[in-house]
């Protein structure tokens, strides 16, 4: 298999929708005081991430750009919680790919702990021989889901998927605090969001 041919388009995902998405950012900035985008981030499954997946959901290698749908994979975080809902609301208006599932783990979060919103979409990518559809995943977060998401990947990694019990609590407890501080953070949103405005003022 010639994997550089076959992520090339799922790169181009990637690319295009960062860059999509960095702009509509600066429009909110320059049309509102708010950008409910604080930063947008993007990658390609490495190919041994891709091999170990297939291999542990049993997934042909013939299948994979037809049943993983996260090897582009595209990450939004904001400041507040409802800026998630905002960013899924005006993800749903675009007409420049279509929204095949979307998994609300804000709502319903995992056993975890683990907080944010999946979109699983089809994206129209423009190659030499025409017009290939490619999955990819967008995750929309706040900053302190992304903190936990972040630290709780790394250790999975370390432990290869078996976290110990006494951390596997601690990340648990960690979640609902990172949540806790989300829902405080919301309750002063407003002022935090006129100090900002003030410093940008200046």
């Amino acid at each position: 298999m010639n994997w550089e041919t076959l992520l090339a388009p799922y790169k181009q995902v990637v690319e295009e929708l960062k860059v999509k998405l960095r702009g509509t950012r600066s429009q909110f900035e320059h049309e509102s005081s708010h950008s409910p985008i604080e930063f947008v981030t993007g990658r390609v499954k490495p190919v041994q991430s891709i091999l170990e997946k297939a291999k542990n959901r049993n997934i042909s290698l013939n299948h994979i750009e037809k049943e993983m749908y996260d090897i582009a994979g595209v990450r939004v975080v904001c400041q507040f919680v409802d800026d998630i809902y905002t960013i899924v609301n005006m993800l749903r208006n675009r007409d420049d790919f279509k929204i095949l599932e979307e998994k609300d783990y804000i709502n319903r979060k995992k056993e975890s702990g683990y907080r944010s919103y999946h979109m699983i979409i089809e994206y129209p990518v423009e190659m030499i021989r025409g017009r290939k559809m490619v999955l990819a995943e967008i995750q929309i977060r706040t900053l302190a889901m992304n903190f936990w998401a972040t630290n709780e990947h790394s250790l999975n990694y370390k432990y290869k998927g078996r976290i110990p019990v006494d951390v596997k609590q601690r990340l648990q407890r960690a979640a609902e605090a990172a949540f806790k501080l989300d829902e405080e953070m919301s309750m002063i949103k407003h002022e935090i969001q006129e100090a900002q405005r003030m410093f940008n003022r200046k």
